[in-house]
């Protein structure tokens, strides 16, 4: 097996160039000596790349880029056109890390993970004689934070933002308003998904209806779209306030859950210190706490 050695995010921002090293992931072999011999290396860009887990998202990256936009614009284009295509890998109900790094070296990290609601509880998935019930963390409202994606992209946007914010959630309108096609793995997850879908859901969403997706299939979303499109006019109070809320508090209520109106409001998403550290002359730039990922990367390396 070939491992990967590690994974890097550079986010270098000019006005009009994107400069994303993504990934060194490198497979190595050893020939009976000390010396390591790279067999394999992926793609390198002159000036601009960028990569995502769909096509359709990373196309939006790309057009955003070719409109004028940086790395920054991209990569909030990108996260909303992914929770349309492919929200597995990015979502406006969930949260996440950002790790930018300017052209001039200075280099910034987002928080915007969910959070616990308000009334959350040291034991709430625990049973009476404080046993973990089975999947009360993983699945179903109660499991369910504070989504933090919508307001960290707003202050994404504000800090380093250089096209209008209409211009980057359009794309991820258009998608889930007149459809996409599926991937093949996009397929398999909604067929073998549909009893969750159908558990969970106390509304059943108009895309689950049919049975046996394939491949090419086309997927459309108005609830997702008329979402978009308050984010779209309203930034964050277009999800955190207003409508959307009170659908989200809806939902909570019916499904056992706990985020109310008030945990939306108060939503806050950080800029943190990032990681810093070096291995073999490169320098690592990473998430800190309470991301555990920029120790466990950091850490491990100097050890080597």
């Amino acid at each position: 097996m070939c491992p990967k050695i590690f994974r890097i995010l550079y986010l270098n921002i000019t006005v009009r160039t994107l400069i994303v090293l993504l990934i060194i992931s490198s497979c190595i072999k050893r020939d009976g000596s000390n010396e390591i011999n790279i067999v394999h290396r992926g793609s390198i860009a002159s000036r601009a790349m960028v990569v995502t887990a769909h096509p359709l998202a990373t196309q939006t990256g790309i057009d955003i880029l070719k409109k004028g936009g940086n790395a920054i614009d991209a990569a909030i284009a990108v996260q909303f056109a992914l929770a349309v295509v492919y929200p597995a890998a990015g979502n406006i109900g969930g949260g996440g890390f950002m790790v930018i790094r300017l052209n001039n070296g200075e280099s910034f990290s987002l928080d915007y993970r969910e959070k616990a609601p308000s009334k959350s509880t040291r034991n709430m998935f625990l049973d009476t004689v404080n046993n973990v019930i089975k999947n009360a963390s993983r699945l179903g409202h109660l499991a369910s934070g504070v989504p933090g994606t919508v307001d960290g992209m707003v202050k994404a946007h504000s800090k380093f933002g250089s096209l209008s914010w209409e211009e980057l959630v359009q794309p991820a309108v258009e998608f889930a308003k007149n459809g996409f096609p599926l991937t093949e793995k996009e397929a398999a997850g909604l067929n073998n998904n549909q009893k969750y879908f159908k558990e969970l859901n106390t509304i059943q969403p108009d895309f689950i209806a049919k049975q046996n997706w394939k491949e090419g299939d086309t997927v459309l979303n108005k609830d997702i779209a008329n979402t978009l499109k308050k984010i779209r006019d309203h930034k964050r109070k277009g999800f955190y306030e207003g409508r959307i809320s009170d659908l989200i508090e809806a939902e909570m209520q019916r499904g056992g859950g706990i985020i109310t109106k008030e945990d939306l409001m108060a939503y806050d998403s950080k800029w943190r210190e990032p990681i810093i550290g070096f291995y073999k002359g490169y320098k690592i730039i990473s998430m800190g706490s309470p991301s555990s990922g920029g120790v466990a990367l950091v850490h491990p390396l100097n050890m080597l």
